[in-house]
């Protein structure tokens, strides 16, 4: 889940026939009307009700692969804000419990960073293998700057978490260093310094929640552990608090496990592009902005 425009992902909520009947057990769900917060909050890359939507939107695509292209996976994955999605695919919990929970979640998460780490940001970028990075961190080492990993996507693919007021100098280091600085997430994400936030929703709302074994595989976005039972999918949910993501051990597990072909679900800007996708499957994209791609040559 990445920044998105409502007029693509509102569109696909209100035409798409399987986005439709998702949306509207969603709208129950929560006794309130999913897409008017979506509207309402366009400013806001991972408010609540955006958050709620990619979760529609992920599952509406689900459906449609499975009746239109008749894909029945072997494994599922969810990365970052697509966990809960795959959740709810694997049958952990029925759909409408895993609407409640996001929604939860998503408050849990607005006032923990309203209360700490105001100003902390997750910035991607590329083009800055580890000999590059390295002297960039030095220097935060040697201010005694805070800085967290959230993310290895890729070969010189990061996503680090800094201090809003660190951001353009991080930003002019990467471009010193023949990076490119993509995109910056308000509030951070996956930082080993939100332990006090992986402990709220750990108390106060995961026990409200019972999960069941999921029905098939789940590879965690963390370490590309395959998990089987409801104790390990309340680990990887609490876990996408305070571990960064490791795309390329996702990769590895999914290819040592025999994958061939990725069918990505739902809006995505960044996992399909991947140079580490794109090489090692077929990838089949379903929902706004659909596309497929074979994989490159070797």
């Amino acid at each position: 889940m990445g920044p998105s425009q409502f007029s693509e992902v509102g569109r696909f909520l209100l035409l798409d026939p399987y986005a439709r009947k998702r949306l509207a057990e969603a709208d129950k769900a929560l006794g309130m009307s999913v897409f008017d917060g979506l509207r309402d909050s366009q400013e806001d890359d991972y408010s609540e009700s955006t958050q709620i939507a990619f979760l529609v939107n992920s599952m509406a695509a689900a459906d449609r692969a499975e009746d239109t292209l008749g894909i029945r996976p072997d494994f599922c994955v969810g990365p970052s804000f697509g966990q809960k999605a795959a959740a709810a695919y694997a049958g952990c919990l029925p759909f409408a419990d895993v609407v409640r929970l996001t929604a939860e979640m998503a408050r849990a998460e607005h006032a923990y960073f309203t209360e700490e780490y105001q100003d902390a940001v997750t910035h991607t970028f590329v083009r800055t293998p580890e000999e590059k990075l390295r002297p960039i961190l030095a220097e935060f080492d040697e201010r005694g700057a805070w800085y967290d990993f959230s993310g290895h996507l890729d070969d010189g693919f990061t996503m680090l978490s800094v201090h809003e007021p660190d951001l353009d100098g991080l930003k002019r280091s990467i471009s010193e260093a023949g990076g490119y600085s993509m995109y910056t997430m308000v509030p951070a994400v996956h930082a080993p310094a939100f332990t006090g936030l992986r402990r709220r929703v750990a108390e106060e709302i995961l026990p409200k929640y019972n999960l069941a074994d999921p029905e098939l595989p789940v590879v965690t976005d963390q370490d590309g552990t395959v998990i089987k039972t409801a104790d390990e999918m309340r680990t990887m949910l609490l876990d996408t608090f305070d571990r960064p993501i490791h795309w390329p051990r996702v990769v590895s597990t999914l290819k040592e496990s025999g994958v061939a072909k990725l069918c990505i679900t739902g809006p995505d800007n960044l996992f399909h592009r991947l140079d580490r996708t794109k090489a090692s499957f077929e990838v089949v994209r379903v929902g706004p902005g659909k596309r497929s791609r074979g994989p490159r040559p070797r």
